[in-house]
């Protein structure tokens, strides 16, 4: 089991750019595949991007070409940098990790939240027109 702790939230106008982080402590970081989840008000949980132990990554097509998912193992630390920035971006963004989860899986089983186990309490990202 892992704690994970998210922070780089806050507001932006549209075209803007922001940096999440998430701290991960408890286990091994580097055996854990990692992502970030969104979710606006009453909508579901998304899949934003994820991130395996050799660091192949997939993105949302919503995101694809405007966010970049990176890791870094010496900082125990994940990242999201979002540029570009659009009001449909807004939400509360989620770290989440799974260990010995791959990439391939996720290809084919799909890019769900139920495929990881250890959840941050989330971020707010507001972005306005």
């Amino acid at each position: 089991q892992v704690q994970l702790v998210e922070s780089g939230g806050g507001s932006v106008q549209a075209g803007g750019s922001l940096r999440l982080s998430c701290a991960v402590s408890g286990d091994t970081y580097s055996t854990y595949s990692m992502a970030w989840f969104r979710q606006a008000p009453g909508k579901e949980r998304e899949g934003v991007a994820t991130i395996d132990t050799a660091s192949s990554t997939i993105y949302s097509g919503s995101v694809k070409g405007r966010f970049t998912i990176s890791r870094d193992n010496a900082k125990n630390t994940l990242y999201l940098q979002m540029n570009n920035l659009k009001p449909e971006d807004t939400a509360m963004y989620y770290c989440a990790a799974q260990r010995f989860l791959s990439i391939t899986t996720i290809l084919f089983e799909g890019f769900h939240e139920t495929r990881f186990g250890n959840w941050g309490q989330g971020t707010q990202v507001t972005v306005s027109s």
